[in-house]
């Protein structure tokens, strides 16, 4: 059990630099990701096995002390989650749109922003000193919004690039996302003791399964990368910043407390890049997927970056922050 607490905490450490390093490493052999990313399990790509389990490990972590926030607070959890479902979406098409950006990579900018927050937002609200319990409620209700919300999203602003089959998605999202949560769920009721002495070592599993995902993603995508890396990273990063910066004047807008603009800020800016990367394998180009597979790495570099900004460290050292997943962060508040 040592060895594995000194895995995760290392893991958690250098998460970024793991992401970087995947990302060299899928460039430089993409031969053998493309090979490994053939490889099925019961039926399912690694990828969709991938991000069932980082869905399996959000749903260990919540109990009916995450739903409380809902109850209590549902003005704020639901600016919140309006704010995720028209910033990110609108922006997305707006950015396509503006930056002329080939269809492909349009409808995975635009399936990108329809995607509900990621949980890397809970990691991010903690280290900027936000409204932890805000964060995880909004991301709870926005995934759950999700099998609705993200179909029909997708369909209305994208489907003049591309067929959107709005019942596929619809079938994708709730076979990798709430029926894994739900698994979860149910296994933290029966055990929930057990799980929480576990919680340090889990937050490996969904680490991995990301820097899997990212391998498998980039590696078939790396000539379309190099073509078109700049006006895509240009694309993501404006659509995560004018997230970061909408998301905060809406909570000013609506009057909330510094700790509440401060989640709703990362909340909104940070999607869930692995869900997108997932959902875009039902397209028949594998180039949809690539605004999600360099979101991966841009959320989480900007992510902790306006951490520190908002904590009050100006000294813009994040590489020494630890990045870890919400399951380690909601297990801390529990």
């Amino acid at each position: 059990m040592k060895l594995l607490n000194k895995l995760s905490d290392f893991l958690g450490k250098y998460f970024i630099v793991l992401v970087l390093l995947m990302v060299v490493a899928a460039m430089a052999l993409p031969q053998a990701f493309i090979a490994l990313g053939r490889t099925r399990v019961f039926g399912q790509s690694l990828v969709t096995v991938g991000l069932g389990l980082i869905m399996f490990v959000m749903g260990l972590t919540l109990n009916e002390k995450d739903f409380k926030v809902i109850v209590t607070r549902p003005k704020d959890v639901f600016i919140g989650c309006l704010a995720q479902f028209t910033v990110m979406p609108f922006m997305a098409y707006f950015l396509a749109k503006t930056l002329r950006l080939p269809p492909e990579l349009a409808v995975g900018l635009v399936l990108l922003g329809t995607c509900p927050g990621g949980t890397a937002s809970n990691v991010m609200t903690y280290l900027a000193k936000g409204d932890v319990a805000l964060s995880i409620g909004m991301t709870t209700v926005s995934t759950l919004a999700a099998p609705i919300l993200t179909p029909a999203l997708t369909y209305f602003l994208a489907g003049q690039w591309v067929e959107i089959n709005m019942y596929a998605m619809l079938l994708d999202i709730v076979k990798v996302v709430i029926v894994p949560i739900f698994l979860g769920m149910a296994v933290h009721k029966a055990f929930g003791e057990k799980v929480h002495k576990v919680s340090k070592v889990l937050v490996i599993i969904p680490i991995v399964c990301i820097l899997m995902i990212m391998g498998l993603c980039v590696a078939p995508n790396k000539m379309n990368l190099i073509n078109s890396g700049a006006v895509l990273i240009m694309a993501v990063c404006l659509h995560n910043w004018f997230g970061f910066i909408l998301g905060y004047a809406i909570g000013m807008f609506a009057k909330m407390d510094d700790s509440k603009k401060k989640a709703l800020s990362i909340e909104v800016g940070l999607q869930n890049s692995g869900l997108a990367v997932g959902l875009a394998a039902q397209f028949a180009n594998p180039l949809c997927a690539l605004p999600a597979a360099v979101a991966t790495v841009v959320h989480q570099v900007s992510g902790s970056l306006l951490a520190n900004v908002f904590s009050g460290n100006l000294s813009f050292n994040f590489f020494r922050r630890r990045v870890k997943s919400a399951a380690n962060i909601s297990m801390m508040n529990k």
